[in-house]
């Protein structure tokens, strides 16, 4: 879960920030790549390369996935039903 506390959060968020802003400014079809590099870099450095913390890290992508899923994609596509109904 991504809910890390409150005072931990302004020293990521000051590193983060500028990466953001940079994969914002890039072309949109260069935008997805870019952020797969940054995060497959950050994985291959912080995990080491053994099954135990490999298994971490897709344990961690996966909630990542959920994460976005549960707390952007579902309330958009229920968005969407309201607005459209649903598929018949």
């Amino acid at each position: 879960m991504p809910y890390i506390k409150k005072e931990t959060r302004p020293e990521i968020d000051e590193l983060t920030s500028p990466l953001i802003k940079h994969l914002q400014s890039l072309p949109i079809e260069d935008q997805d790549g870019s952020l797969n590099y940054a995060v497959t870099k950050i994985i291959k450095h912080l995990y080491p390369t053994s099954y135990f913390h490999l298994n971490r890290a897709l344990g961690v992508l996966s909630a990542i996935a959920h994460e976005l899923y549960r707390k952007i994609i579902g309330p958009y596509e229920e968005t969407k039903i309201t607005e459209n109904g649903e598929v018949e």
